[in-house]
């Protein structure tokens, strides 16, 4: 026998029908969806962006190329301060400027020196020798240039300076009359350092571009050895990633 035939059937409530059938709850109804809007209207849109709203940011630039390294035996053994002209009017360049050695005076001194003692002992030969008194008009001349030159020399040389800029390098020079210089990387052709047996005895050297006009040539003079190199190897570096057509 099973369960079902088991239980007893509920007993009806006290003063109930018993002729009517016991119905059981009905289930909750499902929400009832949105009302849907009548014909001819519009689902409302999000307002246009005013006419004046701000553009988008632009997108971020690229950085700037940095300028080449510049090692630090540049400064060594240099003058300590680049002696430019007075006057308002002076040619000037934003950057670090790096001067000569001041050997470079010492050498030009010797060297100028030299030469001046050669013209005296030609003169004294021409005119004691060969009893040629004219020989002292031209011989006082070229002692006097010579002098002058020996005067201002050091002025001259604490002018010299030089500046590696991102896309160039920029020379300049003169009190008077001063000169300035730049000279691209990608136009250099070459680079040469050149020095005397008095260049090498006082430690100086001479570095030479070379580009495609031969105006735009530049000498930078009385550099130290070190110096000399580490531009050397600089713009010789920094000029085959800034090459250009030729």
């Amino acid at each position: 026998m099973t369960d079902s035939q088991m239980t007893p059937p509920p007993e009806p409530t006290p003063g109930a029908d018993r002729s009517q059938p016991v119905v059981p709850p009905a289930p909750p109804a499902p929400p009832a969806a949105p009302p849907a809007a009548p014909p001819g209207f519009a689902e409302p849109v999000a307002p246009p962006a005013p006419a004046n709203a701000a553009p988008p940011a632009p997108a971020t630039p690229p950085a700037p190329r940095e300028a080449p390294a510049v090692p630090p035996v540049l400064d060594q053994g240099t003058y300590d301060k680049l002696r430019e002209p007075r006057s308002e009017g002076k040619l000037a360049l934003d950057g670090k400027w790096h001067q000569i050695s001041p050997r470079y005076v010492a050498s030009q001194f010797v060297q100028n020196g030299i030469f001046l003692a050669f013209i005296i002992a030609a003169a004294l030969v021409v005119g004691l020798a060969f009893d040629q008194q004219w020989v002292w008009i031209p011989a006082g001349i070229l002692i006097l240039i010579e002098a002058l030159t020996l005067v201002i020399l050091p002025r001259q040389a604490k002018a010299i300076g030089y500046m590696l800029r991102a896309d160039d390098i920029v020379f300049r020079k003169g009190i008077l009359w001063q000169r300035i210089i730049a000279v691209p990387y990608g136009r250099m052709q070459l680079v040469d350092i050149t020095h005397g047996p008095l260049d090498r005895a006082f430690g100086v050297s001479q570095l030479k571009m070379v580009t495609a006009a031969a105006t735009t040539g530049v000498q930078i003079p009385g550099l130290t050895q070190q110096a000399a190199v580490a531009v050397r190897d600089t713009l010789i570096d920094v000029a085959e990633t800034r090459r250009t057509g030729l």
